[in-house]
């Protein structure tokens, strides 16, 4: 993922780069900053390109705090934003190239922003979900559920969702035991997919995606079987009031 994302950004050495080498990790972050990013002024980026400096982690600690990056603590966690970063602002910085609608969307959030807002009383109407404190507050969440972190926030914050509706919820809590899956884990990874793609990254994402499509079939499946037996408790025990029954003229 790093070495694909570095190839559309145009970084020259993306297929020989390796993120755990100390050098290599170290000349990518300045490549982004002269390059992409330019945070400091280019008299300023002195400290953070002399990559040999036994004091770099702690200007790279900084470098990151003045970007605003949410995740602290993880270096490796850190470049990936970085990386992430750096796409959008190539993306945003040539929007007309990516975008033939651009100008109709421009228009058209102009209009938007001419129609009265209506006030809401619920607070988390209110809330600010792409402030720095947001973003923080889910990264400390998903850290907590030891969700894997990404670099979209609201799909951190979704999966953080789903987990606590799923394995946090009240009859969970009481009977943890029904919940908690046992025996030796199914190896869906190493079996056939019934297609080629000749490409094994390729492979195991359709692989997956496959397992997610017939996931939701079942709980589809599920809310129906549900139904089925609401729909079947009304039905099968009709109520009747004789009282309306006539008999004779």
């Amino acid at each position: 993922m790093f070495k694909r994302r570095l190839k559309a950004l145009g970084y020259v050495e993306c297929d020989k780069v390796n993120i755990n080498d100390t050098q290599h990790f170290r000349k990518v972050t300045v490549w982004l900053e002269d390059q992409k990013i330019r945070q400091y002024n280019i008299q300023d980026r002195k400290q953070l390109r002399d990559i040999k400096n036994e004091n770099w982690p702690n200007v790279f600690s900084q470098y990151c705090k003045d970007l605003d990056c949410p995740i602290s603590g993880n270096s490796l966690a850190q470049l990936e934003w970085l990386i992430g970063y750096a796409v959008w602002l190539e993306a945003e910085n040539n929007s007309e190239e990516y975008s033939e609608n651009v100008k109709e969307m421009k228009i058209k959030m102009k209009n938007e922003t001419l129609v009265p807002r209506l006030i809401s009383k619920n607070p988390l109407d209110n809330l600010d979900f792409d402030s720095k404190e947001f973003k923080q507050g889910t990264y400390s969440v998903a850290k907590l559920l030891r969700i894997p972190n990404h670099l979209d926030h609201l799909l951190r914050l979704k999966a953080c969702s789903k987990l606590v509706q799923r394995r946090l919820n009240p009859e969970c809590v009481q009977n943890p035991n029904s919940k908690i899956l046992r025996g030796k884990p199914f190896p869906v990874m190493n079996i056939a997919p019934g297609f080629q793609l000749n490409n094994p990254a390729l492979e195991n994402a359709a692989k997956i995606l496959a397992l997610l499509y017939i996931q939701d079939i079942r709980n589809l499946q599920t809310k129906i079987n549900e139904v089925i037996v609401r729909v079947q408790s009304i039905t099968a025990n009709p109520k009747t009031d004789t009282k309306l029954g006539k008999v004779g003229r």
